[in-house]
């Protein structure tokens, strides 16, 4: 069999023009913030060279919820956000669009010169 004949589904359904329901699409979204979001707290958290219980303390959460976090397990409300960020040493930078989301952290120091 020619595996260049294989379309991954998304195509299939593109070309079969199969519309991906609202709800899927919208989890689609939530899960990319999700993954941002860890990802970026993972970089930060590393950057700095700290532990993720040594996050937790600074943060005022506990190690398994910054576990969670980083897992993109959790998304936390905008208050546990703003904790996170003080405890970087950062600002919480999120642009959200359409077709891309992007999270990251802007440290308040300029001394990585």
């Amino acid at each position: 069999m020619n595996h260049a004949r294989w379309k991954p589904l998304r195509d299939r359904k593109i070309a079969e023009s199969d519309i991906e329901p609202d709800d899927v699409t919208e989890a689609r979204h939530e899960i990319r913030l999700s993954m941002a979001l860890a990802q970026a707290v993972y970089d930060r958290r590393t950057e700095l060279g700290l532990t993720q219980t040594e996050l937790a303390q600074r943060a005022g959460l506990t190690q398994a919820d910054i576990s969670r976090i980083e897992g993109s397990d959790a998304v936390p409300p905008l208050r546990r956000l703003a904790k996170l960020a003080d405890a970087l040493d950062a600002t919480l930078n999120i642009a959200l669009g359409a077709d891309h989301t992007r999270v990251s952290f802007t440290s308040h120091r300029a001394d990585a010169a």
